[in-house]
């Protein structure tokens, strides 16, 4: 039987309809209730970039499949304005053991930076804890914490990382919104940094924040002083 030219371009038309529909479905199965409540408190999603297939293979059997799957639905990047973004752990390997290193958590763990604030802070994952570590880098300090999803339930753990989040929790004594303001919104690389650093004695003060590139500033900071424990841990 041969196909008249309609007929054949009809169901191409319904096999295009039926892939968006799938893709559309996958989609939605990654917007659970636990990211949808996220996004109620971070949304928008702002400089939006598409995670490669390399880098979900890179991190399969490393990370939860959970994570993973925002990962392909959601992509990598920025949310409330740019306060908090979601990142590619591959960037921030060097800087994480230039900082932990010279710490007792160097052989605790694999660890892996999922998610960063506009200030730096790091959000750390351990690939037998979870979340399991905080880096305020802006000045070198971090503090730990127990979570009780681990071994099988670290999916759960991905979901309460996200449901979990707070905005306030990235602001740092409010300059966000004023430097936003000021300074203009960030782009994907970028962050907020004290110059010069809390580290060499400058003011944690509006004037003295400026846009710089985030591995760059990162890594400069991750120099001047050894990380050290809070001494208590997140709750």
């Amino acid at each position: 039987m041969t196909l008249q030219p309609a007929i054949f371009l009809t169901l191409i038309a319904r096999l295009q309809k039926s892939t968006q529909n799938l893709r559309n479905v996958d989609k939605e199965s990654a917007m659970d209730e636990d990211y949808s409540f996220f996004l109620e408190g971070f949304g928008p999603v702002m400089d939006r970039y598409e995670v490669p297939v390399s880098s979900i293979s890179r991190y399969s059997n490393k990370l939860p499949d959970q994570l993973l799957d925002y990962w392909s639905a959601h992509g990598w990047c920025g949310y409330a304005s740019g306060l908090f973004w979601t990142v590619n752990p591959q960037d921030y390997e060097a800087i994480l053991d230039q900082w932990i290193s010279g710490t007792s958590l160097h052989q605790q763990d694999s660890y892996y930076v999922i998610a960063r604030s506009a200030f730096g802070i790091l959000y750390v994952w351990g690939e037998k804890r979870g979340y399991c570590l905080t880096l305020n880098a802006y000045i070198s300090r971090y503090s730990t914490r127990t979570s009780i999803f681990t071994g099988d339930k670290l999916d759960f753990g991905v979901k309460a990382f996200f449901s979990s989040m707070i905005a306030e929790y990235n602001d740092l004594d409010d300059l966000f919104k004023p430097a936003l303001e000021k300074l203009g919104p960030l782009k994907s690389d970028e962050m907020y940094g004290f110059v010069p650093a809390l580290a060499l004695g400058g003011p944690m003060e509006l004037k003295n924040l400026q846009k710089v590139k985030t591995i760059e500033h990162l890594t400069f900071l991750s120099q001047l002083s050894p990380l050290q424990d809070w001494g208590f841990p997140d709750v």
